[in-house]
């Protein structure tokens, strides 16, 4: 049986070496690279280099809540094949002052987040049965890594999506994306276990009506110099990120940290955690590359998981029904 596959932010760096890689991996499925533009014509680009033609460009705007229902609503009309590799990549890191999406949410929390988990509730019926969802998150959100951001700080959602204080609204961009980061790792682990409850309905038989097998992890790629996470940087840091440290970075990994890679490599490791069969039945787990680590102590606050849960699903859900939708209620 055919199936998608479909990856944010696919059209550069982590995003486009993951799809390369599961393009070749699987050539009877059809791969969708979902992002804001694909200005470097990189799904024509993956084909040619592979001689197929099963990789596609979809536009999609994750700050944007009403182009998200337009994507998904476009995707319905599709017929396209379940989905069965969901991995939610795209990432935003805004620096400088304070700024907001046309929904009036932060503007980081409202892409790393918001974006991906309104993407992912709407997709819920596209899914195959035994979908593998895989969230990119970032090393950055554990304050023990002493990655040289600023440690992330997490109070409730509403502070994060709508800052009053004043010390929310004066919080730099670094923090804002580790802390959004920390916030992808704590919504897996919410979803995992909604995830446990659907397993053990289907364990149950299909007269159970939720037979699904949805498996779910997180992923920190390491450092990467060279992709576009620092688009909106100072000229200076750009010109550092883009030109002088990808040429460094075994100097990089004896002086700063092991965890540095090109975005070949953890693209590499990304399609490995979405699809090798010696990972297949994992969920729940946060993976550092091929290496499923722990994660930060903050992240593991369930009731801090659950208010984040509770503020995405009563947020972003439109009325009763979707309300129990996107609660997994009903799938």
């Amino acid at each position: 049986m055919t199936s998608s596959i479909l990856i944010t932010g696919g059209t550069t760096g982590l995003g486009y070496h993951c799809a390369l890689t599961l393009a070749r991996k699987f050539p009877s499925s059809t791969i969708f690279l979902a992002s804001r533009s694909d200005k470097d014509h990189s799904a024509e680009t993956i084909n040619r280099a592979l001689s197929q033609t099963n990789v596609h460009y979809l536009p999609l705007d994750l700050s944007s809540q009403s182009a998200i229902r337009t994507f998904v609503q476009k995707w319905s009309d599709s017929n396209n094949p379940p989905i069965s590799h969901l991995l939610l990549n795209a990432g935003l890191q805004v620096p400088g002052d304070i700024s907001y999406t046309d929904d009036g949410i932060e503007k980081t929390f409202g892409t790393n987040h918001v974006g991906h988990a309104l993407l992912f509730h709407l997709l819920t019926p596209f899914l195959a049965d035994t979908a593998r969802i895989i969230i990119t998150a970032s090393g950055t959100h554990d304050p023990a890594q002493n990655s040289g951001l600023p440690d992330a700080v997490y109070i409730s959602a509403e502070d994060l999506a709508r800052p009053t204080r004043a010390e929310d609204l004066k919080r730099e961009g670094r923090q804002r994306y580790a802390t959004s980061k920390l916030v992808n790792i704590m919504w897996m682990y919410a979803l995992e276990r909604r995830f446990e409850s659907l397993r053990s309905k289907s364990a149950s038989g299909p007269e159970s009506g939720n037979v699904k097998n949805w498996t779910i992890a997180s992923f920190d790629p390491g450092l990467m110099p060279g992709t576009g996470l620092a688009r909106d940087a100072a000229p200076l840091v750009r010109f550092l990120w883009h030109n002088v440290l990808p040429r460094i970075i075994p100097l990089l990994r004896l002086v700063y940290t092991k965890n540095i890679h090109t975005p070949e490599e953890s693209g590499a490791s990304l399609a490995w955690l979405a699809s090798d069969e010696s990972v297949k039945g994992e969920s729940g787990g946060y993976f550092e590359g091929r290496k499923e680590i722990k994660s930060s102590k903050d992240s593991y606050d369930v009731e801090k998981q659950e208010d984040l849960w509770g503020w995405t699903v009563r947020n972003l859900a439109g009325g009763e029904e979707e309300i129990r939708k996107f609660g997994l209620k009903s799938v």
